[in-house]
């Protein structure tokens, strides 16, 4: 892909903060950064972001680069109007800041992408992005502009992203605030259309195989078919019955009885591995050596040497590996680490996670030390990944103990406890527990100007039997987010929302790494991070609960 020249002139602060950010993601997805120079090589863009006037916007436009005009250039640096005539448009003023719904324009290259994530919730309705975001109006297009993405504004719609080939003006006006810059649609929607004006081919279809096809196996397949850039393209499982309601859900896939030929498929570039964990690893290793890029269940793996084998296999191989993190999506999580990243509670320092209830455990291999890697393993992926992602700073020691006191049918604990203890001073604490009669609170979170609290509720799901009468499914605790309230330094409560964002987020995320080369938010190496806590834990518990550095 060609470079980028950046001419950056921002009186703002924080967009000029939030373009550099810009850069660094465009960069990491290939675009590379040739700084400002007037002396390009052939074919590299200039992109121009700007809020104040240009003494030489008409020496930014030559016929042998692409010019891209970004966020308010044409509404506030475009002194002279040279750029809006190179861009073939007419344009008016700025609407003020609101939510702004991007559409493609019909039949644009672009619609393919920008399908609505979340359709059928009750604030999206339709194919399109939102932003919050400002609008140039646009009153007239020259009559060769090739619009790509509209909004609408009152009843007419105007473009807000749009090509002409004949002067290589590329005009992507939103962006003009950095709350709506720093998001992953933005990036999505500008990479999208800087391909098309580069004439970078459009990424084909990323082809995902599934191996092993229980719950969590049809939970993948209704992603990967629901978001745009993905299909599913095989099914495997060693069960012909589960084979067969995979594709009764995906008659377009291919199915497989042999994980050999699910590795040895052609057609196949992710493969997401659903087995046991302890099988996590030999499989991710055989999909790497075949070519395939590689998506595994949690926990990572049994040991941080296994994952680090599969990182290193996959970074010389120049391949993905990763660990499905759904939790860190959850609507309770993402509400504490807003308020944390805000600054709402100060300095969190303490942090207290609980998961479980008085229950026997399941009789599925979860509750088998030996293939799930014990209790820290299973529910502990899920909870040591937010607590880690939620506090990014160096481990310093874990502290762990099990209990074995009931359940002598199957071999995890009843009931576990891990401390964590930072280089800064933080301690954090994941309590799971199949004794807990009394629940304690699903997070208590401690700052130096607040707290959070998340308390679990109980919900039942009412219907009819059968012959007509009143039946109640009553959920576990943990099947229903728990209700967030922040608790100010001056004694105030007050209730957070936890809505759910965007449908199938990590999903969303791989299509968008694996098609336009944008980060993930999960990594490998983050999951890699939460095996060593976990394996230190268990580590200590053996050992008495003595302090055991993570590897």
């Amino acid at each position: 892909m060609p470079s980028i020249s950046w001419r950056v002139d921002l009186s703002d602060p924080q967009l000029a903060c939030a373009v550099e950010a810009l850069r660094g993601d465009l960069a990491d997805a290939g675009w590379g950064d040739a700084g400002w120079a007037g002396d390009l090589p052939l074919g590299t863009v200039v992109a121009v972001y700007a809020d104040r006037p240009l003494a030489d916007s008409a020496q930014l436009l030559r016929h042998d680069r692409p010019v891209l005009l970004c966020g308010p250039t044409l509404s506030k640096a475009d002194g002279d109007g040279a750029l809006a005539e190179a861009a073939g448009l007419l344009t008016a003023h700025l609407t003020p800041r609101h939510d702004v719904r991007v559409r493609a324009t019909p039949a644009s290259p672009l619609s393919a992408r920008l399908l609505d994530h979340a359709h059928g919730g009750s604030a999206h309705l339709g194919e399109h992005t939102h932003l919050i975001d400002r609008v140039l109006l646009v009153d007239k297009t020259a009559d060769d502009v090739e619009p790509l993405l509209m909004a609408s504004i009152g009843l007419q719609t105007h473009p807000v992203a749009t090509w002409r080939r004949s002067t290589g003006v590329l005009a992507f006006t939103l962006g003009s605030t950095s709350e709506s810059l720093d998001t992953r649609s933005m990036r999505r929607l500008l990479l999208l259309a800087l391909r098309h004006g580069t004439a970078v081919a459009a990424a084909q279809p990323v082809r995902v195989g599934l191996l092993g096809y229980g719950a969590i196996g049809h939970e993948h397949s209704r992603a990967v078919q629901a978001v745009a850039g993905l299909e599913l393209a095989a099914v495997c499982d060693t069960d012909p019955d589960r084979v067969a309601v995979a594709l009764a859900y995906a008659p377009e896939a291919r199915g497989h009885t042999s994980p050999g030929d699910l590795v040895a498929d052609p057609n196949v570039d992710v493969v997401v591995v659903s087995t046991p964990p302890a099988s996590h690893v030999p499989w991710a290793l055989r999909l790497l050596e075949a070519g395939k890029h590689v998506v595994v269940e949690k926990p990572f793996a049994i040991t941080t040497a296994e994952a680090d084998e599969v990182l290193a296999l996959a970074q010389t191989r120049g391949l993905l590996a990763c660990v499905y993190q759904n939790r860190r999506f959850d609507p309770d999580y993402l509400a504490l680490r807003r308020v944390v990243r805000e600054g709402r509670i100060g300095r969190p320092f303490q942090i207290e996670a609980f998961v479980g209830g008085f229950g026997h455990p399941c009789n599925l291999w979860h509750s088998d030390d030996a293939e799930s890697g014990g209790a820290y393993f299973d529910w502990g992926a899920h909870v040591l990944d937010q607590v880690l992602d939620l506090i990014p700073g160096p481990v310093e020691h874990v502290t762990a103990t099990t209990r074995k006191l009931r359940w002598h049918d199957v071999t995890n604990a009843d009931h576990s406890r891990v401390t964590m203890h930072f280089v800064d001073g933080t301690e954090a604490e994941f309590v799971y527990s199949d004794l807990a009669a009394a629940l304690k609170p699903r997070w208590y979170v401690l700052g130096t100007d607040g707290a959070v609290t998340g308390q679990w509720r109980t919900e039942k799901v009412v219907s009819r039997n059968d012959i007509g009468t009143l039946t109640e499914d009553v959920l576990a605790p943990a099947d229903s987010p728990p209700l967030m309230q922040l608790h100010s330094s001056d004694g105030s409560l007050t209730q957070l929302a936890t809505p759910y964002g965007e449908l199938h987020p990590f999903h969303t995320q791989l299509a968008d790494l694996l098609q336009l080369g944008l980060p993930m938010g999960v990594t490998g190496a983050q999951s890699r991070r939460v095996l060593g806590v976990m394996e230190a834990a268990r580590e200590s518990a053996s050992r008495g609960g003595v302090p055991v550095a993570p590897l």
